[in-house]
């Protein structure tokens, strides 16, 4: 019966003298809560409980390995974006364009800079520079030597001594020209070119003094090179050429951007990364990064947070939410018990109850009947009941049982009267 009634709202099942009263607490209540929330919510509890909480569960977190926080799918997701968002971002249109103006921007800052190319250059760089064209002084001069001895240059260098020779001969007089032969000076000129010549150039070429005079005259050219603003060196450069310049440029990058080279090198790269990192722990790689990223996360996510406890709003937001709940929990129906529990959970509650009540009745009903003396206890109350009172009660009692008794005995007289009459006269005949 009790879950087949339907039940109305809470506050339709209270007396109607008491709705205005519930109501008016439930409101006090209201107004007592949100002033208890906005001060909990700004007191120095709440951050200090907040503060440990936010220390606690981001220790945690930092003390989890990477492999751990962070599912080997999920990192995998993440090197294949990191490729595909490099692949789409230098074949964009506007890569291609931002490259272009930065090369073009950076050319044009040069080429009006009053800066030399020592300014530009650090002088670690440029004794690298030297260093570097240093070392290409001996293979220089092993080549000058054999463009000076080869037989071409031997040929030609005596084919000139020769007409030097022809035209001084041809100048001397009769008589000097019968001392002096000029196939015996072409023999001497062939024998120079040919022997002696090669082995000069070859020694002197190959000697300590030509290669650091070599050293020194290209040390004093890079100098004076340098040395030299960066704007009269482009200058020389006509304006179309500087153009091409530019788009020569952008098009190498372009074409590094764009290679498979540089994305297999990227993608081998951000996976040997992850690899290495997979091991290490949150905390390791944020000390990594920096060395007070631990406590700088931590004191942000504090801030932040508290920040948002502490609004106005925050505040606002769970009070509305307590009210309606509070509002929905007055009006809503109850309805019949029956539609929200079901028999069978009823008749396992019935069951378990009683089951319950006859355990209960049979461990303690002995127990507690053998320590209730019904005796003792009838024998305090009459004789602590007053002398005058028992006898009233007693002469009332007996008075109203008497009569009663009375009149069943004398029923009980006639009843055997009337028998032993009848006995009596149905015997006589027979006697």
């Amino acid at each position: 019966d009790l879950l087949s009634i339907s039940y109305p709202s809470l506050i339709e099942a209270l007396p109607s003298a008491a709705r205005a009263p519930v109501l008016d607490a439930v409101s006090a209540l209201q107004y007592r809560l949100a002033d208890y929330i906005a001060n909990i919510l700004k007191g120095e509890e709440t951050a200090a409980a907040l503060t440990g909480f936010i220390d606690r569960r981001v220790d945690e977190l930092l003390a989890r390995r990477l492999n751990d926080a962070v599912s080997v799918e999920a990192l995998d997701k993440l090197l294949g974006f990191v490729e595909e968002r490099f692949r789409g971002l230098v074949t964009e249109a506007q890569f291609e364009g931002k490259i272009g103006d930065f090369v073009g921007a950076r050319i044009d800052e040069v080429a009006h800079s009053q800066a030399t190319l020592a300014e530009v250059f650090t002088p670690e760089t440029v004794a690298l520079i030297k260093e570097r064209v240093d070392r290409e002084v001996p293979p220089i001069v092993y080549h000058l030597a054999e463009i000076a001895t080869s037989q071409g240059t031997r040929t030609q260098l005596g084919g000139l001594i020769k007409r030097e020779v022809d035209d001084y001969y041809a100048q001397l007089s009769f008589f000097k020209k019968i001392f002096i032969s000029r196939e015996r000076i072409h023999t001497e000129v062939d024998d120079m070119v040919n022997k002696t010549l090669p082995r000069r150039v070859e020694e002197f070429l190959h000697g300590e003094a030509f290669e650091q005079r070599a050293e020194e005259f290209l040390n004093t050219t890079i100098d004076n090179v340098l040395a030299r603003p960066i704007n009269e060196l482009v200058g020389q450069l006509a304006p179309d050429k500087l153009e091409m310049v530019k788009d020569q440029v952008t098009g190498r990058i372009l074409m590094l951007a764009r290679g498979p080279d540089l994305q297999t090198m990227i993608s081998a790269y951000a996976t040997d990364a992850l690899a290495r990192l997979r091991p290490h722990s949150l905390r390791a790689l944020l000390q990594y990064i920096s060395p007070d990223s631990a406590p700088r996360l931590k004191s942000f996510l504090a801030k932040s947070l508290l920040g948002v406890i502490a609004r106005e709003e925050t505040a606002r937001a769970i009070n509305a939410i307590l009210h309606a709940q509070i509002e929905r929990l007055l009006s809503a129906p109850i309805g019949r018990l029956s539609d929200h529990v079901s028999e069978s959970a009823v008749s396992r509650a019935a069951a378990a109850l009683t089951e319950g009540i006859t355990t209960a009745a049979r461990e303690h009903l002995p127990a507690a009947i053998s320590e209730f003396d019904v005796g003792g206890i009838v024998r305090r109350k009459v004789s602590d009941y007053p002398l005058e009172k028992l006898e009233e009660l007693v002469l009332s009692v007996a008075q109203q049982h008497l009569k009663k008794i009375e009149l069943f005995g004398a029923i009980i007289g006639l009843m055997i009267g009337l028998l032993q009459a009848a006995y009596i006269l149905a015997g006589a005949p027979g006697h």
